[in-house]
């Protein structure tokens, strides 16, 4: 016979019972949402995996071609590029002859050692070289002389070709316009970019440019000859980058000049006017 102690032990061993089937199935419980959870973040990571992909596909397809160079087109039938709109209006008017860009008389020279290929160089052209055109070019004070130092450019060749590009156009007093549109429109530098397509193209959009008369002469040795000499040169200035300069009085020896800003000519109009008062 059961005694009321009895019957209260075994509600108790079933509270403790209950109690534990209750604590086990919550840990259940929160396994299994742990486990969902997990799945689900799995699953959300494959699809933003995915996503991801997608979007760089989609960019690489979009941007891809720009990135690497290319010909800047006209916005419809009879329209100029922007690019050749803003070359033609800063050189026009200008003496050229050869890769020389000025009056020939003009009191001073500044040597410009550059590779086409270098975005260094693209950052001088584009940012305090304008100025300098307008201002020291086009009143006469100054005259500048693009010169061939391969620095960017990865294969030897391809840094002949398309600096001899530039001289070819240069025979027909056309090789700033050929520089200056190739510097508006370099591609990324190691991208392999420069073309025989994208020389070719180049050329087509130089005002005036003899086609059939540049592609002839880019196979004259004498090119070859001046690339040489200006690597010569540079040597002997003790260059090893680009862009450097030379600045001195016309047709005397240039001195070094050491840039401190590429985009601001106010140090470049310095020493232009300390070489006018040699």
């Amino acid at each position: 016979m059961s005694t009321v102690e009895d019957d209260e032990q075994d509600l108790t061993r079933k509270q403790r019972r209950e109690q534990a089937r209750e604590q086990r199935r919550a840990l259940e419980e929160a396994e299994a949402a742990t486990a969902q959870r997990r799945r689900r973040l799995i699953q959300l990571g494959s699809v933003i995996g995915v996503v991801v992909v997608i979007v760089i596909v989609i960019v690489a397809a979009t941007s891809g071609g720009g990135s690497k160079g290319g010909i800047e087109k006209s916005s419809g039938a009879g329209k100029t590029p922007p690019a050749v709109k803003e070359v033609t209006a800063l050189l026009g008017g200008i003496p050229q002859s050869g890769l020389t860009l000025g009056n020939p008389n003009a009191p001073v020279t500044m040597q410009y050692f550059g590779d086409l290929e270098c975005p260094v160089c693209k950052d001088f052209t584009l940012g305090a070289l304008p100025k300098l055109i307008e201002k020291e070019v086009r009143s006469g004070k100054l005259r500048i002389e693009y010169r061939n130092l391969e620095t960017a450019t990865r294969e030897p060749e391809t840094f002949r070709t398309q600096q001899i590009a530039a001289l070819a156009a240069g025979k027909q007093a056309k090789g700033w316009d050929y520089i200056e549109l190739f510097y508006h429109e370099q591609g990324t530098e190691d991208t392999g970019y420069v073309t025989e397509k994208y020389l070719q193209e180049l050329a087509q959009q130089v005002p005036g440019l003899n086609l059939a008369t540049w592609t002839s002469d880019r196979g004259s040795p004498q090119f070859t000859n001046v690339v040489t000499s200006d690597a010569q040169a540079a040597n002997n200035a003790g260059f090893t980058g680009t862009p450097s300069f030379l600045i001195g009085k016309t047709g005397q020896a240039g001195h070094k000049y050491e840039y401190s800003s590429l985009t601001d000519p106010a140090g470049f109009e310095a020493a232009i006017a300390s070489a006018l008062k040699e």
